[in-house]
């Protein structure tokens, strides 16, 4: 299992983006896969709940872990997707219901 940096998702030229990494994922994975997603939130139970919704059923194990200062919350999730563009759909789900995610 590889990660990935997602950087910037809300680039201006997102298709141009989602291509590279499906490229990437291509080369570097056989597929069906592990694939680690990592998330960041403001500290909001709301959102931490949206981003587990998103995986519910799919045999993910979800890892949270609040900072020092109780601000933010990582979310570590590990599943077995069946290729990348199910991944690249994971990504543009959590980012389309949950505002202000950061993913890497």
């Amino acid at each position: 299992m590889q990660g990935f940096k997602i950087e910037d998702m809300s680039t201006p030229n997102p298709e141009a983006f989602y291509k590279k990494l499906k490229e990437q994922l291509l080369e570097s994975t056989k597929w069906p896969s592990e694939y680690l997603y990592k998330f960041f939130v403001l500290s909001d139970d709301s959102k931490i709940v949206k981003i587990e919704k998103i995986f519910d059923n799919t045999g993910a194990v979800i890892n949270t872990k609040t900072s020092k200062n109780g601000k933010y919350t990582s979310i570590s999730i590990n599943v077995i997707m069946k290729d990348p563009d199910a991944v690249i759909l994971k990504y543009i789900e959590v980012t389309d219901k949950v505002e202000g995610v950061i993913s890497i």
